[in-house]
């Protein structure tokens, strides 16, 4: 690896530093400047002005905003992640349970989209400009030009009230065998994998056109060479590079995906635990789970990023 190449990754993983201070510093006064005072809120409306003063001490709220900013990110560098205003427990020990339950759903949904969407973006580029193609490729643009939350609308309308196959809310702890696990989990994973997949299938097929149109493929073509061959023996192999970049950059949009399908299917994850924790103004919840969606957005960014330089032959 050149030396050129060391300092393109270095610079990226520097940015993403960066990137994830700035956003640590937005993301602590958002939420500071929630509407509604937090004592107030935990003590209800009949508490005396001596106890919510004495509860926005303890909890520091009567703090300078910088003061409350530094101790907390102070806090993140070493891993605590505070103590819960509503529930006096820590941070860390609320979202390590529903940590795994979304990175479960999230692992479901990647073992289905990604062979799905490789499967559909290299045969449509295989056959370019063919009935399939064009059906793979409208499907793919409705897909993306449709939000999340009509997609798991659809899904509840049509698998929950119509055919009544599926539950239309994904209560995970009352699993007792691998069948209802399969329901429990299906109406999550399908709507995540509609999602993820338009966008990867899209940036595959452009991947693997745009290799097929080297000059060393197209002279494997005028050998005699089928076009399946062509592709799965000439193209493919060199369109690696930009595939793993596409795979890792539409993962990304499992991010802002899960937040709204954990919501509409109160699948008990770190999103649903962020939006109950702003009902209730739990800031350090709140800040919390923000930061390990941004951090999870970030390094699959970056990730992106780096695939990209390292396929690129140009930079070897």
């Amino acid at each position: 690896m050149s030396p050129y190449v060391l300092n393109l990754v270095g610079a990226r993983l520097l940015i993403a530093a960066l990137t994830l201070l700035i956003v640590s510093f937005a993301v602590f006064f958002a939420t500071a400047m929630l509407p509604g005072d937090t004592a107030t809120i935990l003590l209800g409306q009949a508490a005396t002005p001596e106890a919510v003063a004495g509860l926005r001490s303890a909890m520091h709220l009567d703090e300078p905003a910088f003061i409350r900013f530094m101790r907390w990110l102070a806090g993140l560098a070493t891993g605590d992640l505070g103590t819960s205003y509503v529930n006096n427990i820590a941070v860390a020990d609320l979202i390590g349970g529903r940590f795994v339950n979304t990175m479960r759903l999230a692992g479901v949904t990647t073992l289905i989209a990604v062979p799905l969407a490789l499967t559909l973006g290299i045969t449509a580029a295989m056959f370019r400009g063919s009935l399939y193609d064009r059906i793979v490729t409208i499907g793919t643009i409705g897909v993306i030009s449709v939000p999340e939350f009509m997609i798991a609308t659809a899904a509840v309308l049509i698998f929950s009230v119509y055919l009544k196959w599926l539950p239309a809310l994904s209560i995970a702890s009352d699993v007792t065998s691998i069948g209802q696990m399969l329901k429990i989990y299906a109406m999550p994973v399908i709507t995540l994998t509609f999602v993820v997949s338009a966008q990867m299938i899209r940036m595959t097929r452009a991947a693997v056109v745009e290799t097929i149109d080297t000059p060393y493929v197209e002279a494997a073509l005028l050998k005699g060479a089928s076009r399946p061959r062509m592709v799965l023996r000439h193209a493919l192999p060199n369109a690696v590079g930009p595939i793993v970049n596409a795979i890792a950059l539409s993962l990304s949009y499992l991010v802002g995906g899960v937040i709204i399908v954990e919501t509409i299917f109160n699948y008990p994850g770190v999103a649903k635990l962020m939006v109950d924790g702003v009902e209730t103004r739990d800031l350090p919840l709140i800040q919390s789970c923000a930061m390990i969606f941004c951090f999870g957005y970030l390094l699959l960014i970056t990730l992106a990023d780096i695939i990209a330089i390292l396929a690129n032959p140009r930079l070897r």
